[in-house]
């Protein structure tokens, strides 16, 4: 019972960490909640970022359940974790390297046109379901996580980590909506790429931390 416990406070850790680090790049979202929250409140801000979580613990959670159990082969799990460690380190040059933050894209702006949103709780939501590259990203996680134990095939150890996820991606955006709080609603382009590049960072930090351990992983099978 104890080992259970630890194990799914270790898949809730997980997803807490790793969820703050997806949501921090510059992109629609924050976009919106900084825009929306200057322009009309604290709580429009608050609301947008309430459906922005919703979508992105669905996604994870679709992620988890239905995609992570394609890989927990052998063979699977080590493909995966090859295509974990490139993907984070894609990212974290992309995030890196940026020199402008993300616009809204062709797809989410055709969802959004389709869908209307109106409240505040749905625009956050739209917002993030009209980004194909969170599932993708959530897939290749959640497939990694699993394959390294770090996320349990329980379906409890699974729901751990989801609800990590929430409270991770809210941690961030009550902070984002604390500084538009204090009047600093308008970040300059500089201070908001900043944020893509302590991003792109801590991906590269994971990448390496995952290379070294898929290093080890080899040189103890090849002795």
């Amino acid at each position: 019972m104890l080992d259970a416990l630890q194990s799914d406070l270790g898949a809730a850790l997980t997803g807490l960490i790793s969820g703050i680090l997806l949501s921090i790049p510059v992109g629609p979202v924050n976009l919106t909640i900084m825009n929306e929250g200057a322009r009309r409140g604290l709580i429009v801000a608050l609301m947008i970022s309430a459906g922005a979580v919703l979508m992105e613990m669905i996604y994870c959670t679709v992620a988890f359940t239905g995609f992570a159990a394609l890989f927990t082969g052998r063979v699977m799990k080590a493909v995966m974790e090859l295509t974990s460690f490139v993907f984070m380190l894609y990212l974290g040059i992309r995030f890196l390297t940026a020199k402008s933050v993300q616009s809204v894209s062709k797809v989410e702006a055709r969802i959004e046109q389709r869908l209307h949103p109106h409240s505040a709780f749905m625009i956050g939501f739209v917002r993030v379901m009209g980004n194909p590259g969170v599932l993708l990203f959530w897939i290749v996680l959640a497939a990694n996580f699993i394959s390294r134990d770090w996320v349990q095939t329980t379906w409890e150890s699974k729901m751990a980590c989801v609800v990590g996820v929430g409270m991770g991606t809210s941690m961030w955006f009550l902070i984002l909506c604390w500084a538009i709080s204090l009047g600093h609603g308008k970040f300059s382009d500089k201070t908001l790429l900043r944020m893509e590049h302590f991003s792109g960072l801590g991906l590269l930090g994971l990448a390496v931390a995952h290379g070294v351990h898929i290093v080890i992983q080899l040189v103890n099978h090849t002795l």
